[in-house]
């Protein structure tokens, strides 16, 4: 059974519950057309992962994204 691992940032309220079912869907398809397997036994778990716990070059996302907004107000 393949088990498909999504993740991403929780930014703006995070992902809707309609969004994480088109994409879990889309994904089980697509594994199943590129792999030729049955679409059935796939599971797909989407993460979502706080901005404060994702960095990047030693920075927090929300770091990040605080000092884009400063940026873009000047």
């Amino acid at each position: 059974m393949p088990v498909i691992n999504v993740k991403m940032t929780h930014e703006d309220g995070g992902a809707t519950k309609e969004q994480k079912e088109k994409l879990s869907k889309g994904i089980t398809e697509l594994f199943a057309q590129i792999f030729n397997r049955g679409a059935s036994s796939a599971v797909v778990i989407i993460e979502e992962v706080s901005t404060d716990n994702y960095s990047v070059g030693g920075k927090s996302i929300t770091q990040i994204r605080n000092e884009e907004k400063k940026q873009t107000s000047i």
